[in-house]
């Protein structure tokens, strides 16, 4: 009988895609099946990536998003462990996004020191704001307001 959804592939391929995922943590392929090569691994056919990552999709060993013409696949725990075996790795080596990040403190601005209370001192402008000088020189006096638009429940346009 035939069995659709099978596809063969040289091992190498196989094994390609295998490394790139486990060295990286994740993965992502256009959908295009007719896109000649991957654009990540030079030498793989686009379908052969998608294909072969669906197969892991479907045994749980990844976890699959799709947004805008993309598929993004990510390891599970189960799938580091899987490919580990499959690759015949050491226990030492984990996925790049299982590595921890190392970032000097010196490289993130810092905001200024506050008080004791943590609240921020009021700036010049939200003072005049408040005692109703408005923003940009507005020097109307509050009687003197929006009055609406047109429409419903406005009444007659006031007098002067």
């Amino acid at each position: 009988p035939l069995q659709l959804g099978k596809m063969l592939m040289p091992k190498k391929n196989r094994v390609a895609i295998y490394e790139h995922l486990f060295k990286e943590g994740v993965m992502v392929a256009k959908k295009d099946f007719y896109a000649p090569k991957h654009p990540e691994l030079e030498t793989v056919p686009n379908l052969q990536v998608i294909k072969a990552l669906t197969s892991l999709k479907s045994r749980g060993l990844v976890t699959e998003q799709f947004a805008w013409r993309h598929y993004y696949w990510y390891l599970t725990n189960e799938g580091i462990d899987f490919l580990r075996n499959d690759l015949n790795l050491p226990p030492e080596i984990v996925p790049a996004t299982l590595k921890r990040q190392t970032r000097p403190e010196s490289d993130r601005p810092r905001g200024a020191a506050r008080p004791e209370g943590g609240a921020r001192p009021p700036t010049q402008d939200r003072q005049e704001y408040r005692r109703g000088g408005g923003f940009g020189g507005d020097s109307r006096k509050p009687d003197e307001g929006f009055r609406g638009g047109f429409g419903r429940g406005g009444g007659p346009p006031k007098q002067a």
